[in-house]
């Protein structure tokens, strides 16, 4: 009996993870064969040449550069400014924290991570007002509030994961250096640190997904359908999202759509690209920490 439910279970967890597999297989497909017929140079720069519009000397009115810009600079600032914090933070928890504090951070962290996106986005929106009001009437809804809007949603990903991957060390790993006569701070930087870093760097990662994909945030505080490059983290902007969303809740004609299937099939490209460079600078860093002369 125990044999049959151990290969119950094992047959159930094998079928669950091929569901899962051809689930995404089928998405990547249907994108691929839907978006490849309109994924050309024109989508993205639309009549201007590529160097011009790369270079900034002339403006893309009918291209997707702009939003790939915006993009580009959002998910940057906003792990830019959600990294220095969700890392500080979730060393603290792992490291220093006593039981009592650990515990009620946690569950004020979970119950962060569970905040629907639209109420961090009207958050954003009412942070926008507040400051147009009492403090300068040049501020509104831009690249800067959007950015921080997303690390507040982020933050609670790098958090775990760091104070996770901190956390799930071996016991011989944590005391080794202790016992040779290292303190607790060089420890936990030439120790802890880099055997952390590949669960530490999957917080990155889920971060600049989450950055690169959201909708609901973004169009509370600042994004908008034809800003061009943004001049500063002050001005709206465009983004590949509310480009999609737009054009598939508002398109006239089947050209438009493949558009947005094309849109797609870039900014699936874009967080693979950012993905990678999260990926190699994992790699470099942990070569830099076990390889320093």
């Amino acid at each position: 009996m125990k044999q049959a439910g151990e290969r119950l279970t094992i047959w159930y967890s094998w079928t669950c993870g091929l569901i899962l597999t051809a689930a995404v297989f089928s998405i990547l497909v249907y994108l691929l064969f839907k978006g490849a017929g309109a994924f050309h140079p024109k989508l993205i720069f639309g009549d201007v040449s590529p160097l011009k519009a790369v270079l900034l000397q002339q403006r893309v009115f009918d291209g997707l550069f702009p939003a790939v810009v915006g993009t580009l600079m959002l998910v940057s600032l906003s792990v830019s400014i959600a990294l220095p914090i969700g890392f500080a933070t979730g060393i603290y928890l792992a490291e220093y924290a006593d039981f009592r504090i650990k515990n009620a951070f946690n569950l004020i962290f979970d119950i962060l991570a569970g905040i629907p996106s639209i109420v961090v986005g009207l958050f954003g929106f009412a942070l926008a007002v507040f400051l147009h009001k009492h403090y300068s009437s040049s501020i509104q809804p831009c690249l800067l509030i959007s950015g921080l809007a997303l690390a507040f949603l982020v933050l609670p990903y790098i958090i775990r994961t760091t104070q996770i991957a901190l956390e799930s060390l071996s016991p011989e790993i944590r005391l080794t250096a202790l016992a040779l006569g290292a303190t607790k701070l060089q420890n936990l930087v030439y120790v802890l640190l880099p055997q952390s870093l590949t669960g530490m760097i999957s917080g990155v990662i889920l971060a600049i997904g989450r950055c690169a994909e959201d909708t609901a945030v973004i169009m509370l505080t600042g994004v908008v359908v034809a800003a061009g490059v943004p001049k500063s983290v002050f001005a709206p902007y465009e983004a590949l999202p509310f480009y999609i969303y737009y054009i598939s809740s508002q398109y006239t004609t089947p050209e438009e759509l493949m558009n947005g299937y094309g849109a797609a099939l870039l900014l699936l490209l874009l967080c693979l690209f950012l993905f990678a460079l999260a990926f190699v600078i994992k790699k470099r860093l942990s070569y830099l920490a076990f390889y320093r002369p």
